[in-house]
């Protein structure tokens, strides 16, 4: 879906999209409270109105039941004096009227103080004469053009008087439903403030609450023109602040990658354009009537596209490192491993190679890895040293104080201990490292006061020092000049290391 296509909302800030949708979801809620509670008011409407009715056709029952007169004592004669002294009594409530019919028309009227007059709505009056009189009490409902009432028609006949009445109490429906409307237009008109008001500051909240969003985003557009410094201020403990420090975290990665890649490319620049100028130089001026000429050039251009081969292969390794399957630990034997590599190791050159110090142990550790970061330092150590020196290999396990070694306890079991660090070193008697370029050595294409890079792609030891840093581990250096260097591969090993049980 592309942004044109999108719902209009859906291109409003995320701020305005949350408010949005709160406001949306209370005003529903609102809605649907507020018609639920009308429902039921109505209901209870209706049901207060029957009892209302109810009630006062019980009053004119008992006073009907009596018989007698409570003014002057003496017996109902006729159903006009019933009526008329029960209309008298009866306080209506309010929005009701009643009347008193006989066959023919309207008896009696209702006292002037109330308000609803039955009299006046003729389309009542007639549909009321117009229907037989009820055998007993009838309640029904009756809508005219003037408004809908709730009827209650009483029968009034004396044993003495043969003229029957009907006595008619009714209530404006139409009139207590408006002033119900009415207070659900205040509650809603109420609700729709209070709503506005809370708006105002559900606002200013979620403004504040997506201010780090808005600062990725700034962030970001500043980045996207060149400024990978950048950082977003962290200020709390919640969701977003978890969010931008990943970010920040991420944005340091970054910056170490660019600035990375930057180096690299500075350098393998200036390192290809050397083989390529020698190459080229040796093209332009070879005499290809020479055969000998051609020979010397046909010589030097191999050997330069060897060592761009070279380069190339180190830098596709170090191109790899960062990401997290460069190196894949499993359990080693440390023993073997070392055995291994002294046994390639004297395919190398004319050195006297040996095992000085072994670890009879399983460590998690990249076979594969650490046997070229050992070969690696053996080959350095061969460069640098005379035709027949010794170069000697070892491994080591440091523990805590008061914590056994592997290599202690005698195949008895696992030990249990602190964190570790199991040391691979390489040990020569050669030129030495000068302890200024000890500090840069690992450094991509660094060449020391020596000339210890002068040959090779100059970026052996450092992938000597990203597979170390793979394993968790460090790389480190010892050097005498004149003496000889011990590189050292520290990487650390968990609680427990497995021992060599058949021991070495």
């Amino acid at each position: 879906m592309t942004a044109e296509s999108a719902p209009f909302w859906r291109r409003w800030p995320v701020a305005q999209q949350v408010l949005a949708s709160m406001l949306v979801v209370a005003i529903v809620t609102l809605g649907i409270a507020g018609a639920a509670s009308y429902l039921v008011h109505v209901g209870q409407l209706y049901s207060r109105i029957d009892d209302d009715l109810a009630r006062e056709v019980q009053e004119f029952e008992a006073l009907h039941a009596s018989g007698i007169n409570p003014e002057n004592g003496e017996p109902f004669t006729s159903a006009a004096d019933l009526i008329y002294l029960a209309m008298q009594r009866t306080s209506p409530a309010r929005n009701e009227g009643m009347i008193a019919l006989h066959s023919s028309g309207i008896r009696w009227n209702a006292p002037v103080t109330v308000e609803v007059r039955l009299e006046e709505d003729p389309e009542l009056i007639q549909r009321l004469l117009g229907a037989p009189v009820p055998e007993r009490i009838r309640l029904t409902t009756e809508a005219t053009g003037t408004t809908t009432y709730r009827v209650a028609v009483v029968p009034v006949q004396l044993q003495d008087d043969p003229a029957p009445l009907r006595l008619v109490l009714a209530r404006d429906i139409d009139a207590e439903l408006a002033e119900l409307r009415r207070t659900y237009v205040v509650f809603f008109g109420a609700g729709l403030v209070a709503l506005a008001i809370a708006a105002v500051v559900a606002w200013a909240l979620v403004r504040r609450l997506f201010r780090p969003l808005e600062d990725l985003r700034r962030t970001a557009q500043r980045i996207t023109a060149g400024g990978v410094g950048e950082r977003i201020e962290v200020t709390g403990s919640d969701d977003l602040a978890d969010l931008s420090r990943t970010f920040n975290e991420m944005l340091d990665r970054l910056e170490s990658v660019l600035e990375s890649q930057r180096r690299l490319l500075d350098d393998v620049g200036h390192e290809l354009r050397t083989p390529i100028t020698i190459v080229h130089g040796h093209l332009e001026l070879s005499d290809p009537e020479d055969p000998e000429d051609v020979r010397q050039t046909h010589e030097v251009a191999l050997d330069e596209l060897d060592r761009m081969s070279m380069l190339v292969e180190d830098l596709v390794t170090l191109a790899t490192s960062d990401r997290d399957d460069f190196v894949q630990p499993r359990p080693v034997d440390v023993d073997s491993l070392l055995l291994d590599v002294a046994d390639k190791a004297r395919a190398l050159g004319d050195r006297q190679w040996r095992i000085a110090e072994n670890v009879a142990a399983t460590a998690p550790l990249d076979q594969r890895r650490i046997t070229q970061a050992l070969l690696q330092l053996c080959q350095n150590a061969m460069k640098f040293s005379a035709p027949g020196s010794e170069v000697a290999l070892g491994a080591e396990l440091t523990v805590p104080d008061g914590a056994g070694s592997a290599a202690d306890a005698g195949g008895a079991g696992p030990t249990d201990r602190e964190d570790g660090e199991l040391r691979l070193w390489v040990r020569d008697h050669g030129v030495g490292i000068t302890e200024e370029d000890a500090a840069s050595i690992f450094e991509r294409f660094t060449r020391g006061a020596n000339g210890s890079r002068a040959e090779g792609s100059g970026l052996g030891l450092t992938i000597v020092r990203a597979i170390a840093v793979g394993h968790g581990g460090r790389v480190s250096v010892c050097s005498t000049p004149g003496l000889g260097s011990i590189f050292a591969l520290h990487l650390p090993v968990p609680a427990r290391l497995e021992p060599d049980v058949e021991g070495r």
